[in-house]
């Protein structure tokens, strides 16, 4: 990636992050194209091949860029004494949502690059991988999964609930209103719900 891609203008950089995000998002790497990017960017391909050299260049830099930036919401909006589950989890939907103000496909993106079938789009990224991995593993360390009810198996509750949250935030990316506030609302009410199940509150 050609360093001067950050001489440009924030709202240039975003433009450009925010299509290719979009595009890999809904298309993933092996049919995402770089006609689609540069469309959504509202620049020429000339440009993109400029900074980034190839649809791989493109596609390692944005997985980069969104790892980090995860990485650092995630930390900055997590507390780390916080033990219970179901807050937990709250405060990663929000260092999320807060993160899709800026970058609204940037989650979903994240979430296609887990199931990337393209060989080289996975091996551009296999070491970026580590350092949102190892921020998600902390944050799951943290949970005390003996706060909840005797007889409740922590970890598959989590899983259910991450397969859930997944789910909802596909069904709303397909619609042209997305808001990441609605998305997060919607969440908690889901959070909540399952809470006032396993506690019987």
């Amino acid at each position: 990636m050609n360093s001067k891609f950050f001489d440009l203008k924030k709202e240039k950089q975003d433009r450009i992050i925010n299509g290719a995000l979009k595009v890999f998002a809904s298309q993933g790497y092996r049919h995402g194209s770089t006609d689609d990017i540069v469309r959504e960017a509202g620049i020429s391909k000339g440009l993109l091949f400029h900074y980034f050299g190839s649809k791989l260049g493109v596609y390692g830099f944005v997985y980069d860029y969104s790892a980090r930036y995860m990485s650092l919401e995630l930390r900055s909006m997590v507390n780390t004494k916080e033990k219970d589950l179901f807050q937990v989890m709250k405060h990663v939907e929000s260092a999320r949502m807060h993160a899709m103000k800026g970058y609204p496909y940037m989650q979903q993106f994240l979430n296609r690059s887990l199931a990337e079938d393209s060989y080289e789009a996975l091996l551009a990224v296999e070491e970026k991988r580590n350092g949102l991995a190892e921020t998600y593993a902390a944050i799951e360390g943290q949970i005390d999964y003996g706060l909840l009810p005797a007889g409740v198996d922590g970890e598959r509750l989590r899983k259910m609930l991450d397969f859930t949250i997944k789910g909802l935030m596909t069904e709303r990316f397909q619609d042209a209103s997305f808001q990441p506030d609605m998305l997060y609302q919607e969440i908690c009410g889901y959070l909540d719900m399952m809470r006032q199940i396993v506690y019987r509150e």
